[in-house]
């Protein structure tokens, strides 16, 4: 069946529903480079103003996930379980709640991104640890998640092509905040890799793409209302990222906290978070009764160890040394640091996670663009979160990296982050919701 763009971009643009068939088609088409970029960016503006109904949304997530490769993972044991958070600063979370929900039975089979923003993605990340393998064959991959119970690797070029090249467009028209275009692309490659539950973290406040509340869980709504028409039961948590998660912001360093916190010694925020999504995977992938059993199972492993030598074992599988949990001399180190002090006594009333994000950025721990080369030590790790008392010439945060101006011009961005008040504030609430238990 054969259609034309310009009566799909008249129909949504005079608010029509599009068919199944319409949507099909012009993805394929897109996709294949027989339809141009002007005519999807004016058909991306329509949807933008007119929306997308839910039965749109379900289409176009099916025809993006199907418009390349897809993951097969039934030759893996057990109930596999994806995690996937909506982006934040200091957002370490997959690197202590997988080996956490690992080592409690539930097999991890996950693909992750590089970053592009902040800092880098989990991919980045891992690839601070020396030796690191973030490209692995597919049987590989399958066999080492049935061996050890976990696998991470960088994401196939060939999953979800439709959604590349449309992100591409919307980021360049001015279309990327629209409900239905954030689920369909988020969704759409957690279904194409292929795991049988997802957990998703969506994040809420000023350092989030959701910056308030009825955002945040209309947009969770969707997604896990996409999840359970594709047949996957779907969990989204909304957590405050109005503040940076954890204390360290940087790849290497990021990696060392989410150690130090399968270790029993982690921020409070970070190992909080870590326990509550672990816990519900654990339940989601059948090994426990319910969610708060879950919880409880995910932190038994962290607090026996067994979660930090999960970890041990993924590092070791992935080709890196095993022994960096205990010797963090191993990772990239930074030549340079500063430090920003406070200016006055008080309290810690903000410290805005979106400045702090870009100070990181300014450091060398992120990229402008995918081209850009990131600094693996560079990056900040904060000794105040909000709430905190802090006296006059105290240490607020500590700027790493290896191109000195650099490092000064990421401590004089994060200097408008912080705001110290007379009154002491309350800490913010970390899990607002959760949707879909």
């Amino acid at each position: 069946m054969s259609f034309n763009m310009n009566d799909i971009i008249y129909k949504k643009r005079e608010g029509g529903e599009l068919s199944p068939e319409e949507i099909k088609w012009w993805i394929d088409g897109y996709v294949k480079g027989e339809i141009p970029d002007y005519q999807v960016s004016a058909l991306l503006m329509a949807i933008y103003f007119r929306g997308l109904s839910k039965e749109e949304t379900y289409t176009l997530t099916a025809a993006m996930r199907y418009s390349g490769d897809t993951v097969d993972l039934s030759s893996i044991k057990g109930i596999k379980v994806d995690k996937h958070s909506t982006g934040g600063v200091g957002d370490k979370t997959t690197l202590v709640v997988a080996p956490l929900a690992s080592a409690c039975g539930v097999p991890i089979a996950k693909m992750s991104g590089r970053g592009l923003g902040f800092t880098g993605g989990t991919v980045d990340k891992m690839e601070s640890i020396p030796g690191f393998r973030t490209v692995l064959e597919p049987d590989e991959f399958l066999a080492q998640v049935n061996g050890i119970g976990m696998a991470v690797m960088g994401q196939s070029g060939h999953i979800t092509p439709a959604d590349k090249k449309l992100y591409a467009l919307r980021d360049v028209t001015s279309t990327v905040d629209n409900f239905g275009l954030i689920a369909s692309s988020i969704m759409s490659k957690k279904l194409a890799a292929g795991s049988d539950a997802i957990v998703l973290d969506v994040k809420c406040g000023d350092g989030a793409f959701m910056e308030n509340l009825d955002d945040a869980v209309t947009l969770a709504d969707l997604m896990v209302d996409i999840g359970y028409d594709a047949g996957r039961r779907t969990v989204a948590c909304i957590t405050d990222m109005n503040q940076p998660l954890g204390k360290a912001v940087g790849n290497a360093l990021e990696v060392q906290e989410a150690i130090d916190t399968l270790k029993g010694r982690g921020p409070e925020d970070i190992t909080e978070l870590s326990e509550r999504l672990a816990g519900i995977m654990i339940y989601l992938g059948g090994r426990a009764d319910t969610p708060e059993k879950g919880f409880e199972m995910a932190k038994d492993a962290l607090e026996s160890g067994t979660g930090l030598a999960q970890m041990r074992r993924f590092i070791d599988a992935q080709g890196g040394n095993e022994d960096i949990v205990y010797d963090y001399s191993m990772f990239p180190q930074a030549e340079f640091s500063e430090e920003l002090k406070a200016d006055k006594a008080g309290y810690v009333s903000a410290i805005r996670a979106r400045q702090i994000g870009l100070a990181s950025q300014k450091t060398g721990a992120g990229r402008e663009t995918k081209e850009d080369e990131i600094d693996l030590a560079a990056g900040i790790v904060l000794n105040k979160k909000v709430g905190d008392r802090v006296e006059k010439g105290e240490l607020l945060a500590t700027f790493y990296g290896n191109d000195p101006a650099k490092v000064r011009e990421g401590l004089e961005e994060a200097a408008k982050a912080f705001e110290i008040s007379d009154e002491q504030v309350e800490r913010p609430e970390l899990i607002k919701e959760i949707i879909g238990l």
